[in-house]
């Protein structure tokens, strides 16, 4: 007697079972949008996290201290007495060894930081048990901020990232810059990393040097998106290097944490990589990124933008750009003013105020 099915046919029909309860029970989800972990959406954060160090105790510590952002939003004090305890106990811990692996020269300094962050994880204590909110706040950015000092000294002697020889002939940043850009709106402060985006904030920091952006207006203005400037007066949409006589151009630059070699002239798309979150990533107000055409990556000249961040609209680590054009850098203060600026708006001028030192013209 025939069986009514086969073993082959009982997996097929156990198999499209399967696959139907899965379509008409559970939505449908697109993996490329889902984030990897809780985005980081602080831009000193993002920074600290950004550079080239591996100095694992230090970071260990800063990590533990950027915990407590959700916890103090939430009220959830006796978990933040017990995290801050934690980072009380790490400091502890790895002050000696942290210290031990310095320069001679930044041993002493060093032993004076972490007697004030001492002082500061006491404060934090302390604020954490009365609940006072703001007072944390304010604490724990000065320390966050000394643990960044710190971690500053750990930074390589020499570039750390090979940039290809096709592009000898452009300027790079070979580390970070400080600027101002004051707008009709009233003044901003960013840092631009050229860590991460040697050639894009290399330009951005040669333009500015040159007063290039001087009184040029936002030439796009997209609510709770970009804010675009640096199209020059005239028919060029871009800077036009007067040794050649040719607008220049910019590659598309893009690194992945824990990758050896930048990514040049490649989106996500192409590469295949739809779940990565660049190092720097388009993850909070104020982003800086780089423009370039619709048709191409490589033909960024001049213009960048402002990344608008809002929760709703453009969640971190789900928004559409990352990986299609290259962060540079974020502003740091001044978000009232980067929120009031529109089309009608001007950049006055960008003063580079620290790090131009880092700036090359070339290779």
């Amino acid at each position: 007697m025939q069986k009514f099915l086969s073993n082959q046919n009982k997996l097929f029909l156990i198999l499209s079972i399967v696959i139907l309860q899965i379509f008409l029970f559970k939505p449908i989800q697109v993996l490329a949008d889902l984030p990897t972990g809780n985005a980081v959406k602080d831009p000193s954060a993002i920074l600290r996290n950004a550079l080239p160090i591996k100095q694992v105790e230090l970071q260990e510590i800063q990590h533990k201290l950027e915990e407590t952002s959700d916890l103090v939003r939430g009220g959830r004090w006796p978990a933040l007495t017990k995290t801050v305890t934690k980072c009380q106990s790490l400091l502890k811990k790895y002050q000696g060894k942290i210290i031990q692996e310095l320069p001679k020269d930044k041993k002493k300094i060093a032993e004076k930081t972490f007697l004030e962050l001492k002082e500061n994880f006491n404060s934090l204590q302390d604020f954490s048990k009365s609940k006072d909110k703001y007072s944390f706040i304010a604490t724990r950015r000065d320390a966050l901020n000394k643990i960044g000092g710190l971690e500053e000294y750990f930074l390589p002697n020499k570039f750390p990232y090979s940039i290809p020889e096709e592009f000898d002939n452009l300027p790079r940043l070979l580390g970070r810059a400080k600027v101002n850009i004051k707008t009709s709106k009233g003044d901003m402060q960013a840092i631009v990393d050229g860590f991460n985006a040697p050639l894009t904030a290399g330009a951005f920091v040669d333009l500015s040097s040159k007063n290039f952006y001087k009184d040029l207006p936002i030439n796009r203005a997209e609510e709770f998106f970009v804010l675009q400037t640096g199209d020059p007066i005239g028919e060029a949409i871009g800077y036009i290097d007067p040794e050649t006589n040719e607008e220049r151009h910019v590659p598309l630059e893009i690194r992945i944490p824990d990758e050896k070699n930048t990514f040049y002239n490649q989106t996500f798309e192409d590469l295949g990589l739809y779940t990565e979150t660049p190092t720097l990533p388009f993850a909070t107000l104020g982003t800086l990124g780089w423009s370039h055409s619709n048709t191409a990556v490589d033909d960024g000249s001049s213009q960048f933008f402002f990344f608008l961040y809002e929760a709703e609209l453009n969640p971190a680590g789900r928004n559409l750009i990352d990986g299609r054009n290259a962060a540079f850098g974020y502003v740091i203060d001044g978000f009232d003013v980067l929120e009031e600026l529109s089309k009608d708006d001007t950049i006055i001028s960008i003063d580079v105020l620290e790090g131009i030192e880092n700036l090359k013209l070339n290779a």
